[in-house]
């Protein structure tokens, strides 16, 4: 890679000046500490342009909440960095996470912001913390003859998809449905999409990786050995170190795809239509992913309000080989050739992040999120179709909500045919598909209360037709309702509260990698991997 460069030497030196320097927080304000000592010790400068402090309400503000979905996590009563620092190099990364260190900073890091509970740029559990944002690392290096690309930790989905497609027709890279996340986070997740039912997950195709440890030091898959490799693939982000940058491999896409949204009503039948849906779309042609999104037909509590179900999905060929296997093992859609869109793979990923089809592809280069709004989520995994009645009921609860919304996505195919245990994301054969919960609304605090009562009224009424023991969760969806590390003799039993629905059995094996390599816990949030206990000396 072009922005990769040789640090042994300096990594060395960063070490011996960081640990003499004579920047101390009980001189200076911790704001002035930190920059004196990213200023000294970092051999590239460090523009004041990069760093950010609330002294300045109108820069810091801005950047905050530049990448921040979750407007809950942005009231004035949710604690806030003292610094914000945007490297703009590797060596930078290398400095702060030295320079935090040694001054006794907690680092956050975040490369996208789409983090549902936020602990990227928020501490619930840290008094004085200091965000890392690595927006401005978001170089795209593709090599088409290789089937590769390495991409930078602050780039989002949407740009990797426009470089590899400036590049080639017939490639592509199976990632999320959303084109303004960060791919330094979102991959760490396991990063689903509408492919994966053909190529698997994100993780499943990351052939490499930069990233910083806990000790400042550059690792890439061959220094840091194959362990620490598969803890990032899938063990969710800030627990292990710092990513720099994904090598992808990349998959062969057909010049043409066709995506289609049919939309059912529950006086159009949509109840049978989907219980026939939980019993095929994981079983059909792994070309083929069919995700329903599931929401209300107005925001008004009344008496006329249905449930509408759009079937949303992406074939990976032509709309007459869609319909003649539509027409076979789904004719319950009642899916029709006007129904079908034959586009381009880049044009399928417009489509399905909801981009009006006059969209020109240069949008996904702008990085901006297509939502900002006060939510909160939580999700489950199926294993067996949930019964007609179990879904009336479902309606009856679901209607209680002014702007309800869920998202089914289908597994099955290729994510069926991968171990458990190969990636640290567990949910693979065995899984029908996953269920996205989420309450939204606009007025801050003032019915925050009820719209979490309402998720929750409809979480534990699903905990019924759901993954059992453990119940599943997807870390990508962070909900801070499973449990919180809290500083304290029982952090590994309140970490295994949500560990095991995260992870399954490969919780263990993360906490083995994650007390190998940073036993002091440098990299922590409110759910990040526990190391074990250090033992003491007789």
């Amino acid at each position: 890679m072009a922005f990769h460069s040789s640090l042994l030497l300096s990594q060395i030196l960063l070490l011996f000046m960081v640990a003499s320097s004579p920047w101390t927080s009980a001189t200076y304000p911790i704001q002035q500490t930190f920059f004196r000592c990213l200023s000294t010790n970092s051999k590239n400068s460090v523009p004041l342009s990069s760093y950010y402090t609330p002294n300045n309400v109108s820069s810091f503000t801005s950047v905050l909440n530049s990448t921040a979905n979750n407007l809950r996590y942005l009231l004035p009563t949710v604690p806030k960095p003292v610094i914000i620092f945007t490297p703009l190099s590797e060596l930078h990364v290398q400095t702060a996470v030295l320079c935090s260190r040694q001054l006794g900073l907690t680092l956050r890091v975040r490369s996208g912001g789409h983090d549902y509970e936020a602990v990227s740029y928020v501490s619930q559990i840290e008094p004085t913390f200091v965000v890392l944002d690595l927006c401005q690392l978001r170089a795209i290096e593709v090599d088409i003859p290789r089937g590769t690309a390495w991409a930078q930790a602050g780039a989002t989905n949407g740009e990797v998809y426009y470089r590899i497609a400036e590049k080639s027709k017939v490639h592509g890279f199976p990632m999320g449905l959303c084109t303004s996340l960060g791919v330094g986070g979102h991959i760490t997740g396991g990063a689903y999409g509408s492919m994966m039912r053909k190529f698997g997950l994100g993780v499943d195709n990351v052939i490499d990786v930069r990233m910083v440890d806990a000790k400042g030091k550059i690792l890439d898959r061959k220094a840091m050995g194959e362990d620490l490799f598969w803890a990032l693939r899938g063990g969710g982000g800030g627990s292990f170190g710092i990513i720099l940058a994904w090598k992808l491999k990349l998959v062969n896409v057909p010049e043409t795809v066709t995506v289609f949204t049919v939309a059912k009503a529950l006086e159009q039948g949509a109840t049978k239509v989907l219980y026939k849906w939980q019993n095929v779309a994981p079983k059909l042609d792994d070309r083929l992913f069919i995700r329903v999104i599931i929401q209300a037909s107005s925001a008004n509590l009344t008496a006329n309000r249905t449930v509408l179900t759009a079937y949303n999905a992406l074939f990976l060929g032509d709309a007459n080989t869609l319909l003649g296997i539509m027409g076979k093992r789904f004719p319950e859609l009642g899916l029709t050739r006007a129904d079908c869109v034959e586009t381009s793979w880049i044009g399928s990923v417009l489509y399905i992040a909801g981009y009006p089809n006059t969209t020109a592809p240069e949008v996904l280069l702008q990085g901006k999120p297509l939502f900002r709004n006060y939510f909160k989520a939580k999700s489950d995994f199926v294993r067996t179709p949930i019964p007609e009645e179990g879904l009336l009921g479902l309606w009856k609860i679901y209607l209680e909500e002014e702007v309800p919304f869920m998202i089914w996505n289908p597994y099955g195919g290729a994510m069926a045919r991968v171990p458990e245990s190969a990636t640290p994301f567990p949910h693979r054969r065995g899984t029908l598909f996953k269920i996205q919960y989420v309450a939204t609304w606009q007025d801050g605090t003032q019915s925050m209360a009820r719209h979490m009562s309402w998720i929750g009224k409809l979480y534990d009424y699903m905990g019924n037709y759901v993954s059992k023991n453990p119940r599943e969760a997807y870390v990508n969806y962070r909900d801070l309702d499973l449990g919180m590390n809290k500083k304290g003799v029982n952090s590994m039993m309140e970490a295994s509260s949500w560990g095991l629905r995260y992870f399954k059995s490969n919780f263990y094996r993360l906490i083995k990698v994650k007390t190998r390599v940073d036993p002091d816990n440098v990299f922590r949030h409110e759910q990040s991997i526990p190391p074990l206990p250090v033992k003491k000396g007789n």
